[in-house]
């Protein structure tokens, strides 16, 4: 249904009565159906001269919305009859194929996790009826929903994510001219969405990574110092690859997940990453004498799975810890106060080292400090790594890797802040 202009209707009389007369949508219908309404008795009480009569042709045209454009696509939506579930499918492939900007396969594969639970709820409804009413009922369901312990399912902020994906389903159906099909003002207190206040965003202390990395086992330990002392990302650290590895150079290129290899998740995630020399050491002696391929590499070459990690690594050190499970972004977290901290007053330097995005003032320094190697080297080195580097043993089985190893570990390693 194409984006109609207005009417002006037209008067007609018929056996003494005028009418205002005029087209207007109604839901099951494809065309619109052609609408009589009295105006006035052509005489006696009630009358109108012609004057009066054409302002009550407006009147009527404006009390039964003929041009109103939220009436004519309510109608449309509805007359489409599509189910939310329908639309959710039609969306993930368009989100993912589109040419501007794709979205990452890890806001995908969350997006998808999304779905599977909301569309046991809502798929089958039309989307006509997916508004303010139907999502109040739906979050007061998962606001109840508790787990085995009895703690809450979903956090106020998960809550508000779910939401969120609905609401771009429903705004994804375009009319020919690009507007929305079906356009819903939300109302979040008329919905009531616990509010989202201040969030768990757990961190490891240099404690808990320095023990962390005693327990890992090859180069899972490696990768937790890497993680610890630079920041980076997990599926960063994933794409990572030997040839970007240069002296205490990180150069972040790509972003893994779930095995496919992709570009960082912002713009600013494309960087240079300064190191102290004890983890650049400790990253040449894990690389040996590797030319090419990834820096941390699963059994058959390819990169590695962030759930795999954490089901047979991570989660069963951090439970014989005593701690509770966590994600990577712990590691990014430590950095990052571990910078503040240690760099104060050098925000752009640490926004650019963890591919924070810059604000336009911030930019011009960070174009100096790409060039400015010697100072960039020289904060990587005043900041240390915050927890305490020891020598781990190589996995590879390289004669002079081992001999190389074995000269760090008997000279003993210093504390990185030194």
């Amino acid at each position: 249904m194409s984006r109609r202009s207005g009417q002006n209707g037209w008067i007609a009389f018929r056996k003494g009565i005028y009418y205002a007369r005029f087209w207007i949508d109604m839901p099951g219908r494809s065309t619109r159906l052609c609408k009589r309404v009295p105006i006035c008795p052509a005489s006696g009480p009630g009358s109108l001269n012609a004057s009066e009569r054409s302002r009550r042709l407006k009147q009527i045209l404006v009390e039964f919305g003929a041009n109103d454009e939220v009436t004519a696509r309510a109608t449309q939506a509805a007359n489409l009859g599509i189910t939310f579930q329908q639309q959710s499918e039609h969306w993930l492939r368009d989100v993912q194929h589109r040419k501007r900007k794709p979205v990452k396969p890890r806001t995908l594969d969350a997006w998808r996790s999304h779905l599977r639970y909301i569309n046991p709820k809502i798929g089958a409804m039309p989307l006509s009826e997916v508004n303010n009413r139907s999502m109040k009922e739906f979050i007061t369901v998962m606001a109840d929903e508790k787990k085995l312990a009895g703690e809450p399912r979903f956090s106020p902020k998960s809550i508000d994510t779910y939401l969120a994906v609905i609401k771009s389903v429903v705004a994804s159906v375009k009319d020919d001219r690009g507007g929305e099909v079906y356009e819903v003002k939300w109302d979040s207190t008329y919905m009531d969405v616990p509010l989202v206040e201040e969030q768990n965003t757990p961190s490891f202390t240099a404690t808990e990574v320095e023990a962390i990395i005693a327990k890992a086992e090859d180069q899972d330990s490696v990768l937790y110092a890497l993680l610890a002392g630079s920041g980076l990302r997990i599926g960063e650290a994933f794409a990572l690859r030997v040839e970007d590895v240069r002296g205490t150079v990180l150069h972040v290129k790509a972003s893994a997940w779930d095995g496919t290899v992709s570009s960082p998740k912002t713009k600013s995630g494309v960087r240079e990453v300064d190191i102290h020399s004890s983890l650049a050491n400790l990253l040449e002696e894990h690389i040996g004498t590797r030319t090419t391929g990834f820096v941390f590499p699963s059994e058959r070459g390819t990169p590695m799975r962030t759930s795999n990690l954490l089901r047979r690594s991570l989660h069963p050190i951090l439970t014989k810890m005593g701690i509770p499970a966590r994600g990577f972004h712990s590691f990014r977290r430590f950095r990052a106060e571990h910078l503040e901290n240690s760099l104060p007053g050098s925000d752009v330097l640490r926004k650019l080292w963890l591919g924070h995005s810059l604000s336009d003032v911030s930019e011009k320094y960070v174009k100096n400090l790409k060039h400015n190697t010697l100072v960039r080297t020289m904060s990587a080195q005043k900041a240390g790594l915050g927890f305490e580097s020891r020598p781990i043993a190589p996995t590879s089985t390289d004669a002079k890797s081992l001999e190389r190893w074995c000269a760090r570990r008997d000279s003993n390693s210093r504390p990185s802040g030194s």
